[in-house]
């Protein structure tokens, strides 16, 4: 045995007892309460596989964490660090975030809400690190089912390498996540894993009827279902959800802001209205109809998607207060 064997850190113990600490902590929050054959997916899944590096900002900088650092206490640092229920950044270019590793806490929470039933065909758009699919084909127990899509080829093959480590090899394609897969469809459930202006349409018309979809529009959660025909219609979870946006969608900037509150400003449901209906509203209307509405949260906003393009509509599609919503 050599001199500083004991200095060598045990990374699959580390890695276990931490998962169970992380598993945990999400059990409390009761987020699958309803549905526990995700804490079995998250208990499953080692997580670290799918960091083999990230970087954690600190006051000088960005610091890259990697498990195969020749420091027995930085290889500790990593596999701890891969744990922690926060968002990992996974790839930077010159300071600016291209992809990441979402916080486990809110994955759990959109993969509770995708409502995922045995035999479903699942695309997710964001292949990311390739976590999420994994956790989607240990839930479902058959790689074939899933597929994911990210328009980074070496994304995508980092994502397929990350799987393969973790035992599973669900289809992992190199694409437009805007257009969808439609060699793989139809599909059953479409997750998104990054930020969107709207739901392209080619995903409605990639699912079956009664398909439901789940992504991140502006910083909300948006549920559709599809009802057929090229129609879908849902409303936005409650609680917020900031994602890197799916490359090539450009996040609209708010304008002039004259006539608004200051406090209203500063407010995210303010902010999360302005963003959805940039273009269509200036910031005074968008503050006119937030306070005559009484501030209302994210989820009294739904989106409709039918023949006529994609609506956005507070309270009731056949009210007062409907907008188009970028494509």
């Amino acid at each position: 045995m050599g001199a500083h064997d004991s200095d060598i850190p045990d990374i699959e113990g580390l890695a276990a007892a931490a998962r169970g600490e992380l598993v945990r902590e999400i059990d409390a929050e009761g987020v699958w309460a309803a549905e526990p054959v995700w804490r079995e997916a998250f208990e499953a899944v080692p997580r670290h596989l799918f960091v083999p590096y990230y970087y954690v900002a600190g006051p000088g900088g960005h610091e890259r964490r990697w498990g195969e650092s020749a420091d027995p206490a930085a290889r500790e640092r990593w596999v701890l660090g891969a744990y922690e229920d926060v968002p990992l950044a996974t790839r930077l270019r010159d300071g600016r975030l291209l992809s990441s590793s979402s916080q486990p806490s809110l994955m759990a929470r959109m993969l509770v809400a995708l409502r995922v039933a045995d035999g479903d065909r699942v695309l997710e758009i964001g292949a990311g690190t390739g976590y999420n699919a994994a956790l989607l084909a240990h839930r479902l127990g058959d790689d074939d089912l899933v597929t994911t899509v990210d328009v980074d080829p070496e994304i995508a093959e980092s994502a397929r390498r990350h799987l393969a480590a973790a035992g599973h090899r669900p289809a992992v394609v190199t694409g437009d996540g805007a257009r969808g897969v439609p060699e793989r469809a139809p599909f059953d459930r479409i997750i998104a894993t990054c930020a969107l202006p709207g739901v392209p349409r080619a995903w409605v018309g990639q699912c079956v009827a009664g398909a439901r979809i789940l992504a991140p529009v502006s910083t909300g959660l948006l549920a559709l279902t599809v009802r057929g025909g090229g129609c879908a219609e849902g409303r936005f979870l409650p609680s917020a959800a900031f994602f890197v946006p799916l490359r090539g969608a450009r996040r609209a900037a708010v304008g002039e802001v004259g006539g608004v509150p200051s406090r209203a400003l500063e407010d995210e449901l303010f902010q999360f209205l302005m963003e959805l209906t940039q273009g269509v509203l200036g910031p005074a209307e968008a503050y006119e109809v937030w306070a005559r509405a009484g501030r209302p949260g994210r989820e009294r906003y739904g989106v409709t998607v039918d023949e006529t393009g994609e609506w956005l509509w507070l309270d009731d599609r056949e009210g007062p207060w409907v907008w188009p919503l970028p494509v």
